[in-house]
């Protein structure tokens, strides 16, 4: 005899940054949540990360993994919140094994985003222009296209690293296209970077829902929120990540979605040193059960190729 189906709470509690964007997104949870179970009472828990707390420290120099995560993962496991919304870029690929990825629902456009108000495009600004971006994989493929750029590394919220190209700080500035198309600051957008051309980080555009792995009743609230195709490309992505043992601090991309008809799943993924000069790049597919195997032949692609060697001389040039 089959157990019956867990019952949804009545009340959930949502971890999530303070920023604008992540306040947003948070947001978005427990609308789509409430509307799928009309009467849930939904709190939203805001949490600060280390990320949030060091505002000026570039993000490669503070190292370590989940640095805007990992303290919405505590309130998980100490039961001050029930659900985490993390932009799934910044979650870790190894995570505490009592949590779990309940949910990913429908990805975003998974593009960068180029703001330069006087040039407009990556190719017309002149040599020696100013860039700004807090990505090593932005700033490794900025620098494969555009190895005349002075590329430097900003930080803080969307609106402040937006407004360092608009106020003339910066010739321009790379920023993701969804967290600007969130807030409604796609306006300002001069050229969007796209795949195959640039390839986007790993679970760029998409949300990723956490819960204790042992709480059927929000894990079976979550399901409600899952979209399938979304949810096997960013596996393949941070299968390929985790094989490679990289956080997500590495200039690593990748790019999992599905065929045209939905019959394969397909990954594109590459990885880069810091200045650009060197670009390994690797594309498999499979069927779409196969996302995390798929993830671990493409990363075995890209060692095959010489990957391993970049990303050790990375992580010693960090040391």
């Amino acid at each position: 005899m089959t157990s019956p189906p867990p019952t949804t709470p009545d009340r959930i509690r949502i971890g999530t940054r303070g920023s604008r964007l992540a306040r947003w997104q948070a947001e978005w949870v427990a609308a789509a949540l409430r509307e799928r179970r009309p009467g849930l009472e939904v709190e939203l828990v805001e949490i600060k990360t280390q990320g949030d707390r060091d505002r000026n420290s570039p993000l490669a120099a503070i190292g370590g993994t989940g640095l805007f995560t990992k303290e919405i993962q505590r309130a998980l496991l100490d039961g001050s919140a029930d659900v985490a919304v993390h932009s799934l870029k910044d979650l870790p690929t190894q995570g505490p094994e009592e949590l779990t990825l309940g949910a990913v629902p429908g990805r975003e456009d998974v593009a960068d985003a180029l703001i330069a108000p006087a040039h407009r495009t990556l190719e017309a600004l002149p040599a020696g222009a100013r860039v700004g971006t807090g990505s090593l994989r932005r700033r490794a493929q900025i620098l494969h296209a555009r190895p005349d750029l002075a590329v430097s590394p900003v930080r803080g919220n969307v609106e402040t690293r937006l407004n360092l190209a608009l106020g003339g700080e910066l010739d321009a500035v790379v920023l993701a296209w969804a967290g600007l198309h969130r807030l409604g600051l796609h306006d300002r957008v001069t050229q969007r970077l796209e795949p195959p051309a640039v390839l986007p980080a790993v679970g760029q555009g998409a949300l990723g829902i956490e819960c204790r792995r042992d709480d059927a009743p929000t894990r079976a609230l979550l399901a409600l929120l899952d979209d399938p195709d979304a949810h096997r490309a960013v596996v393949a992505e941070r299968a390929a990540l985790a094989e490679l043992e990289g956080g997500c601090m590495i200039p690593m991309a990748a790019w999992g979605r599905p065929s045209a008809d939905g019959s394969r799943l397909l990954l594109d993924a590459a990885v880069f040193d810091p200045d650009g000069r060197t670009r390994i790049a690797a594309g498999l597919d499979a069927a779409p059960d196969d996302a995390d195997a798929l993830g671990r032949r493409v990363a075995q692609a890209l060692r095959d190729q010489g990957a391993v060697a970049i990303l050790d001389a990375f992580r010693a040039g960090r040391r």
